[in-house]
């Protein structure tokens, strides 16, 4: 079994689809769903699908606590879904090309720090742009700058606001993050998908 572990900061729908994709897999498993946001809705979410949560400090990001839990528990991939925070140096050297993240536009459009929800929207909307998208990308030590693995365009109405695209958006990621997701990790592993399934 393929241990994951997801990070996420915010209210977890992203979390919630990627646990409900791979409930039932044979070969991948979320072994852990983690905030650093002790009032964050993810793990009320997450709580009811029966899949571990747990709170950390940003301390504990940062001196590495978390990450010795995360290597003993075996984990062997790290999902960003909606987390804030930039991920430490050492994961990215332990987890490398490991660490697996989404963001809601075209990167390297509208990425880099403070470039989250509703902020990356109302940018793209002010910009004028005629399409965005998400972009799924591996995570190094610059805001949202990893090596791209998969984006997907999404064309702009005229009576666009910052609500319709969130939830278009939204929408494209639960459709998409959780299949990429899976077919990184097996790729990654020299695995071929359709034998393992």
């Amino acid at each position: 079994m393929i241990n994951l572990a997801i990070l996420a900061s915010g209210s977890g729908t992203n979390a919630e689809n990627i646990v409900l994709y791979f409930k039932r897999h044979k070969h991948i498993k979320i072994k852990l769903v983690a905030s650093n946001k002790k009032e964050a809705f993810v793990l009320e979410r997450v709580k009811k699908t029966g899949v571990s949560t747990m709170f950390f400090s940003k301390a504990e990001l940062n001196d590495g606590r978390l990450l010795s839990l995360l290597l003993k528990k075996k984990i062997v991939f790290i999902v960003l879904a909606g987390f804030l925070l930039k991920i430490p140096n050492m994961f990215i050297e332990k987890f490398k090309n490991k660490i697996i993240n989404i963001h809601p536009s075209l990167l390297p459009k509208f990425g880099g720090l403070g470039m989250y929800g509703d902020n990356v929207h109302n940018a793209v909307l002010e910009s004028g742009e005629q399409e965005t998208g998400i972009t799924i990308h591996l995570v190094d030590d610059v805001y949202d700058n990893g090596k791209i693995i998969f984006q997907k365009t999404l064309s702009i109405n005229q009576n666009e606001t910052i609500k319709s695209l969130a939830s278009n958006i939204r929408a494209m990621e639960h459709r998409y993050y959780p299949e990429k997701i899976e077919n990184y990790v097996f790729g990654y592993l020299g695995l071929h998908k359709g034998s393992y399934i």
